[in-house]
Order: C-alpha cells, then structure tokens, then sequence
C-alpha cells in the first residue's frame, strides 16, 4: 500500500514562507514521479509541481520562480518549498504518486494521502 504524507501547512501573511513535506513510509521517493496538487474551497484541485525520477521538475506558470520541488532520498521526503506566498496559495495542499509529470497539472493522481492546510493572509 503506498503511503504518503503532507505536512508543515499553517497559517503565514502575504509575502510569507512555508516549506511542505511529503513523506513516504512504503515506497522510494527517487523511484516514482511526485507531484503536489492543492484545492482550494469551491475551486478545482490544480497539480502546482512535479518532480520526476530523472529529477526534472515542472511548475504552475503562477507558482515558478516562487515554489520549489526537491527530495531528500535519505529521509525520503519531498519538499515543496514556498517563497512570496500570496492569499490565492490558499488551498489544501497533496502530495501524490504520478505516472508522467506532464500530467500534473490535472492528473490523473495515483495515490495521495491527507493533505495540509495553507492559509494566507493579506
């Protein structure tokens, strides 16, 4: 059963950071593709990042150059880190399993596990 986990979610103003985790406890981070999706209330889940095995990496056009994907193969954890953060980063945010990353901005998402919760304030 593969399992995942999202944490470091909460509550940070405008402007803000916050580096998510994703942590995998039955399966290699370094062997599958993972993506981080979020949905916000009465919106549409939206796929944000993705990193591949090979280690390449896509991004929603309104999060480059302030979000960054990358893993820790030792910890086998997955972070998402977020700069600048702005009010419309508000969402629940999931870690998930992904055949190919060029297909994160809709999915289809294979597994996933609880999200957490990004909240920012303006």
């Amino acid at each position: 059963e593969v399992q995942l986990q999202a944490s470091g979610g909460g509550l940070v103003q405008a402007g803000g950071s916050l580096r998510l985790s994703c942590a995998a406890s039955t399966f290699a981070v370094d062997g599958s593709s993972i993506t981080w999706f979020r949905q916000a209330p009465g919106k549409e889940r939206e796929g944000v990042s993705c990193l591949s095995v090979s280690g390449s990496t896509l991004y929603l056009d309104s999060v480059k150059g302030r979000f960054t994907i990358s893993r820790d193969n030792v910890k086998n954890t997955v972070y998402l880190t977020m700069n600048d953060l702005k009010p419309e980063d508000t969402a629940v945010y999931y870690c998930a399993t992904i055949r190919r990353c060029i297909w994160f901005r809709e999915g289809p998402y294979d597994y996933w596990g609880q999200g957490t919760l990004v909240t920012v304030s303006s």
